[in-house]
């Protein structure tokens, strides 16, 4: 094929003009739909979001705000998109007499000023309006609350009377306005009418994926129809570039022209989007995006819940994938700490084999990794049960939306009063992702008592190899080890057991 076909705004439009490595965020202000700008070009500013239809269960679609600046073109072949002109009207572009709910509130309430940002928090308003868990409160309920989770309120939200998460616009940034009129336009929205042509779109499944192939000069980019078809072209051309959600490719692509001359898509293949949960392990698909896992997995593993929100922003979240993350090797990506304390390992597939391996043995050196070439990682397992208690610290300049210094996953097991089992991952001290064995020696079959957990703090200060870097010095980095241990016993009381009369 020589070109892409996409529905934006409710308008089939032909992709004339799209390479195989042209942005999407290109591609649409070539089209004439300016709305969508580029800030940071790294998906940290959300200037550029657009809605996304994407599956939500059984015959429905969710629309999902996702950065423009980040994914090809190509990889929303045969998709359908609204951007922030075509809001007013789902099928157009909108007129001050017809805005829509979103866009009317950011005006009464002054939420834009410059209005370059503007396009990209309206979108990912949008998403949050639509999302279906949302509704509104009564009218006495508190204007902000919190749902904390995890001891450290790692994942404190604020919440307005109608249900509108805030933290669905982490991944916007407003440079003269200020956030508090947003934040107003925000909770001021009531719930969709049900006359709303996008709300009626989400009883209908999105559109489905197909097979796409885009080639230009010697660059080609393609969609394979199932894993059949991906180990196919994997045999032929082991170092292809795999791509989810390019939420790291993209940047590499922006910042150092990285331009491979084979893209293979693995983000809709539907054998890499399946939860699985068993008796003995959960296994997650390593192509389904954070926000969907955070949803199917709905509080099952309660380390995940404290890791999602202070991972990157929603709209990276939405795009971003576990078999990614682990997959481009870096040593302070945030999933890894927590799957590392999870005790999870990751399934390794080729054509004709496949073998399970655990994470603490996967990584090899920085950015390397025991995967051989043609194979991918197809999924993540956690075995079960989970430790009864865990933790996932992220120290960074930024509490949300932010690349850490230092992140600590812990998962502990007590039973009377002492430490029967324990795992404690770290990132952001080594060249890879690692475990931090002496300390779990030091505290494994010991009370969880303050002098002896004191001890293995101190033990793990000195776990990994931190350097100075921009983000954090080497004994920074050790102090901040030294703390997460120290403030996880103090938020993690022994059960003193019931009690016994005299």
């Amino acid at each position: 094929m020589d070109r892409i076909r996409v529905t934006v705004n409710g308008r089939e439009r032909t992709g004339e003009g799209a390479g195989p490595h042209t942005r999407l965020l290109d591609w649409l202000r070539a089209e004439g739909l300016t709305g969508a700008k580029e800030g940071c070009a790294e998906g940290e500013c959300g200037a550029c979001a657009v809605l996304v239809a994407r599956p939500d269960g059984p015959g429905r679609s969710r629309w999902t705000s996702v950065n423009a600046c980040l994914p090809p073109a190509a990889a929303f072949d045969g998709q359908e998109l609204v951007t922030a002109e075509g809001l007013g009207t789902a099928a157009g572009a909108c007129t001050p007499e017809r805005l829509h709910p979103v866009q009317r509130e950011m005006a009464d309430r002054g939420g834009s000023q410059c209005g370059y940002c503007t396009p990209g928090f309206v979108c990912s308003m949008a998403a949050e309006y639509y999302r279906p868990e949302r509704h509104a409160a009564g009218e006495d309920a508190p204007r902000t609350g919190t749902d904390v989770v995890g001891a450290d309120h790692a994942a404190e939200r604020e919440r307005g009377p109608n249900g509108f998460d805030l933290h669905a616009l982490s991944g916007n940034l407003c440079r003269c306005t200020g956030y508090r009129p947003i934040r107003d336009a925000a909770y001021a929205l009531g719930d969709p009418e049900e006359t709303d042509a996008l709300r009626r779109r989400q009883a209908e499944p999105p559109p489905p994926p197909r097979p796409t192939r885009l080639a230009a000069g010697d660059a080609e980019f393609a969609r394979p129809a199932g894993l059949d078809e991906l180990f196919e072209r994997l045999r032929e051309h082991p170092d292809a570039q795999l791509v989810a959600g390019a939420t790291d490719t993209g940047v590499e692509a922006n910042l150092r022209h990285a331009r491979p001359p084979l893209t293979l898509a693995v983000d809709r293949i539907e054998e890499l989007r399946r939860i699985e949960v068993g008796s003995d392990r959960i296994e997650i698909g390593a192509a389904l995006s954070l926000s969907e896992i955070e949803r199917e997995l709905a509080g099952r593993v309660p380390l995940l819940d404290q890791l999602f929100p202070r991972f990157a922003s929603r709209l990276i979240r939405n795009a971003a994938t576990l078999g990614g993350n682990l997959g481009t090797g870096s040593p302070i990506g945030d999933s890894a700490p927590a799957l590392l304390a999870l005790g999870a390992s990751v399934v390794l597939a080729s054509g004709e084999h496949e073998r399970e391996v655990p994470l603490d043995e996967y990584w090899t050196g920085y950015r390397r990794s025991v995967r051989r070439p043609g194979e991918i990682i197809r999924a993540v397992r956690i075995p079960l049960p989970l430790a009864e208690h865990c933790a996932f610290h992220k120290v960074a300049k930024r509490r949300f939306d932010d690349i850490s210094s230092v992140a600590v996953g812990i998962a502990v097991q007590l039973e009377d009063g002492a430490v029967s089992s324990v795992r404690i991952g770290l990132g952001g001290v080594a060249a890879t992702p690692v475990r931090a064995r002496a300390t779990e020696d030091a505290l494994t079959g010991r009370p969880w008592a303050r002098e002896g957990v004191a001890a293995a703090a101190a033990t793990m200060a000195g776990e990994g190899t931190p350097i100075d870097d921009l983000r954090a010095s080497a004994r920074y980095r050790s102090a901040m080890l030294e703390q997460a241990l120290l403030k996880f016993w103090a938020q993690t009381p022994v059960d003193p057991g019931p009690e016994v009369s005299p």
